[in-house]
């Protein structure tokens, strides 16, 4: 179905809507399935993909997910074998962007492990990292005892570099129990620890109008 209209600022597009297959265990082959880029860990492309073609573009292309579709934006001139591989390349590379700032619990103990190597000299190795529901005013917790992490799952999709910061704190966290000189001085080895406090402090203030608790 082709759809024409107008962008913001009064340029005319033509956009056409594809439906995509979506992947599963029944329709991908065993070896495809475990691939990076298939199976658990793709991106299940969305019923519809709108192709927007606008003759104001030339040569460059975007994407970007509306609900339950995802917008392409082409230039009008770009042919249609063109235009298939690049719905498919910009459908990876969302895909692989939601995954950086989606990481199951396996990432973020690799990350963990990645960053008590880096600034704490590999003296804080947790033992397991997870996403729990139920940490409503906490960003993150420890179990210093058992070597445990918890992340709270509103940070989910935030930048990987304010999760990190967040892991980075409960990391000290398992060698320094209080807020005191010693933990912030450690804390502090995070390059973008005071960045990150910012990101998440304005977060919680625009949310909430409160500050999160540690």
């Amino acid at each position: 179905m082709i759809v024409a209209g107008e962008l913001r600022g009064g340029r005319s597009f033509h956009a056409r809507k594809v439906t995509f297959a979506r992947l599963t265990r029944e329709n991908v082959t065993p070896p495809l399935w475990k691939s990076a880029r298939v199976g658990y860990l793709s991106y299940v492309p969305p019923e519809t993909v709108e192709v927007r073609r606008s003759t104001r573009r030339r040569r460059t292309v975007s994407a970007y997910r509306d609900g339950d579709k995802t917008i392409v934006l082409l230039p009008a001139g770009l042919s249609t074998t063109d235009e298939e591989q690049w719905v498919r390349r910009m459908l990876e590379r969302l895909n692989a962007k939601e995954q950086r700032r989606r990481p199951s619990d396996d990432d973020l103990l690799g990350r963990a492990t990645e960053l008590a190597t880096r600034h704490l000299d590999g003296k804080a190795m947790p033992t397991s990292v997870r996403w729990v529901e139920n940490q409503r005013h906490r960003w993150g917790s420890c179990t210093p005892d058992h070597g445990t992490i918890r992340l709270s799952t509103r940070l989910r999709g935030m930048p990987a570099w304010v999760v990190d910061y967040v892991i980075m704190h409960e990391l000290v966290h398992l060698l320094v129990p209080s807020h005191g000189p010693r933990f912030w001085e450690l804390v502090e080895r995070y390059p973008r620890a005071e960045r990150a406090r910012g990101f998440l402090e304005g977060f919680s203030m625009g949310s909430s109008g409160a500050s999160e608790e540690w």
